[in-house]
């Protein structure tokens, strides 16, 4: 279901719940339109976030780690000037609208108790998080400025009055005393059109929560009993993430499918829900500078290869242009000048007749020696052309690693791909003068394997270098699958189990350009049998006196084995 007003009212209360009386620790914002307060509250840090993206606008406790920017954006200075110590008092929702907001009481400059609005409104790509002064109504900063050319009906400005979002002239189904749903379940009985009358309509409604309610009337005569129930549901919810024909989906309500998957709290369920959609999402945001220079590189290279290879065909008829210019030398008294074309015997070929072409404005000598020429300029291109081919391969497998590397990447491992590119010439190096801030080398993820033993992988092309020729013991076991761009994979260990190191190849076809694929090779071999030739591109090693293992990438495995640790 989407994040519907229900599913707010139902969030809202676990919020409070956890946070109400609790102090605001620490302030970030992580990505673009999102932030996160961590909120002390009964000796333990919620980790609160707020996010206002246009996909998958949301709030909830979260437990997915977040790396903070080295610049903080202006609001969020705004937010720690305001907020950092103050208690939140209360969250609530605005009737059963998508429209949260969290309550602070904090102090001003004279020591004054300054009450402040934190408004998340998740509306889609109009969606925004808002900070308001509660004593005067203004704003004080909004995530989204919006100015008055694009919404006259409100202006979401530092200083503008705050109002709430238009009323769409909905029924608040918790407020509903007229019992719509009677009429609606009279007027419309089949399931799909009550459910399309029960969105229009009552407020909070997708339509998702509005099929699972025309199911719940359709089943009792009881009606006022089920409506009731549920709409209390969301006082009790189910957090449940289930399989539906669309692909995966979550609810709190319970769920009648058999293919569901339950969670202790709202929070833990959106995690697990968003977790890979938002980090793609995160990913192909911040990474799509890479992406287009990688897509546009490899296209070159692509059309590069098809050229070369054209003319390396083209130098098998060499022999040709060699005979067709003996011929025409042992010929020459049977030719004059002004000839378009000649027919000879082939003395190579058994006197079989040949037309040769010939150009009437050269000598018959000079015929020839054209077609000398061109068999030698042909000749003298295989070595070229095929070294030029060798090379344009090596080039679109390095980028194709690269893009691997990024379709498999978390907005961390980002800056190492973007350092390399720029490194390695690909993208331009801006303000060379100007120093970055130092950065900390990213890591390698750690798994831990069903024994206890640690399995290490390379996210990028530096990780991986550091990771085999510098981290790993020459005795612990390196993987990666066959001919094809993925992570490089250790296994901590000079005498790893079967089952480890079947583990490790599966981490390693996993992390992949063979991810979807069955039955992907996966080369094992100890550390010390690997070298990098002398001028190799990051990432690139060559080995020797390898096994092979087959296996199928298993995500319900890697997720076990990396929460392992």
């Amino acid at each position: 279901m989407a994040f519907d007003g229900l599913f707010t009212r139902a969030m809202v209360k676990e919020l409070a719940d956890c946070l109400v009386g609790g102090r605001v620790a620490k302030i970030s914002a992580p990505y673009q339109n999102e932030v996160i307060l961590t909120i002390r509250n009964q000796r333990k840090n919620y980790p609160l976030l707020l996010s206002a993206h246009p996909t998958y606008a949301r709030t909830q406790i979260t437990e997915i780690p977040y790396s903070n920017p080295q610049t903080p954006t202006n609001f969020t200075m705004v937010l720690r000037k305001y907020l950092e110590s103050a208690k939140l008092s209360f969250v609530e929702q605005f009737e059963n609208d998508r429209v949260i907001n969290f309550g602070f009481v904090t102090r001003n400059e004279l020591g004054d108790k300054l009450p402040l609005l934190l408004s998340l409104e998740i509306m889609g790509r109009y969606s925004n998080l808002i900070l308001v002064d509660q004593e005067t109504g203004k704003i004080i900063d909004t995530v989204k400025h919006v100015s008055m050319d694009q919404n006259r009906y409100r202006t979401l400005l530092p200083q503008a009055t705050y109002r709430l979002p238009p009323s769409q002239g909905k029924i608040n189904p918790f407020k509903d005393e007229s019992k719509a749903y009677l009429e609606l379940l009279r007027k419309f009985p089949n399931r799909e059109v009550l459910a399309k009358n029960i969105v229009k309509t009552y407020q909070g409604f997708s339509r998702e929560s509005a099929l699972i309610l025309a199911d719940r009337l359709h089943e009792t005569r009881e009606l006022d009993d089920a409506f009731a129930a549920f709409l209390r549901e969301t006082n009790n919810p189910h957090p449940t993430i289930l399989e539906t024909d669309k692909g995966l989906d979550f609810t709190c309500f319970k769920a009648s499918s058999e293919h569901v998957v339950t969670f202790e709290t709202l929070s833990l369920m959106i995690d697990a829900y968003y977790r890979e959609k938002a980090t793609r999402d995160r990913v192909m945001s911040q990474g799509s500078k890479l992406i287009h220079v990688i897509k546009n590189d490899l296209s070159r290279n692509r059309k590069k290869l098809v050229k070369l290879e054209k003319e390396l065909k083209a130098t098998e008829n060499a022999d040709e242009y060699r005979i067709k210019g003996e011929l025409l030398t042992t010929y020459l008294y049977q030719i004059t000048r002004g000839m378009t074309e000649v027919t000879l015997n082939n003395y190579y070929d058994h006197e079989k007749p040949v037309k040769i072409s010939l150009s009437n404005q050269l000598s018959p000598s000079a015929n020839a020696q054209k077609y000398f020429k061109r068999y030698q300029k042909l000749k003298n291109a295989v070595s070229f052309v095929t070294r030029q081919i060798d090379l344009t391969k090596k080039e679109i497998d390095y980028l194709e690693t690269i893009q691997a590397q990024i379709e498999l990447a978390e907005p961390k491992d980002l800056q190492d791909i973007e350092l390399e590119l720029e490194k390695g010439g690909y993208l331009e190096t801006k303000n060379k003068a100007k120093k970055k801030p130092r950065q900390s080398k990213s890591k390698p993820e750690t798994f831990v394997a069903s024994d206890g033993t640690e399995i290490s992988i390379g996210k990028n092309n530096y990780q991986n270098d550091r990771l085999t020729l510098k981290t790993a013991k020459k005795d612990y076991y390196w993987l990666h699958v066959k001919n094809v761009p993925g992570s490089h994979v250790i296994v901590n260990s000079d005498s790893p189990s079967d089952e480890t190191l079947t583990e490790a190849a599966i981490i390693a076809a996993y992390y992949s350009k063979s991810r979807a694929s069955a039955n992907v090779a996966v080369d094992f071999v100890q550390v010390k049998k690997i070298r990098k030739p002398n001028g190799a591109k990051p990432g690139f090693v060559i080995y020797e006196g390898q096994k092979t293992l087959y296996v199928t990438p298993d995500k319900e495995l890697i997720e076990k084995l990396k929460h392992a640790k």
